[in-house]
């Protein structure tokens, strides 16, 4: 199976660069398949895992928001940030999910009400991942 260049990068750190078969993604217009010869596009990500396919093996990463850029040999993902599985710390997740909830119940202005959201999001989705 062809593959292609799979960068993972985030404002600290290049969290990962391999040859990958496959990739799925979500755009902000739904689920995104990715394999080597896709046409080049460039499309902002949500909140969600990411599943990377190599060497007969599926890996599932937690990527905060971004960029996916589709290039003809390579795809670089510029993400807010992105976590293995065995980097989550588990405790802090639930800890901040617990927080975002509270915060969502509370009478807010429009603004804090939507960083409880994200803050929600970013949380469920590295408990997600950790859990897989």
């Amino acid at each position: 199976m062809s593959t292609f260049l799979l960068e993972i990068v985030t404002p600290e750190r290049q969290v990962y660069s391999e040859q990958v078969e496959s990739l799925n993604v979500r755009g902000v217009e739904g689920e995104l398949g990715i394999l080597a010869g896709h046409i080049p596009m460039v499309t902002p990500l949500q909140i969600a895992p990411v599943s990377i396919k190599a060497g007969g093996r599926t890996e599932i990463l937690a990527v905060n928001g971004g960029f996916v850029e589709i290039r003809k040999d390579k795809v670089v993902i510029l993400a807010e940030s992105a976590e293995r599985p065995s980097e989550v710390d588990v405790e802090r997740a639930k800890a901040a999910r617990e927080r975002a909830e509270v915060r969502l119940q509370s009478r807010q202005d429009e603004y804090d009400h939507r960083r409880a959201e994200l803050a929600l999001q970013k949380a469920v989705n590295r408990l997600k991942v950790s859990e897989k």
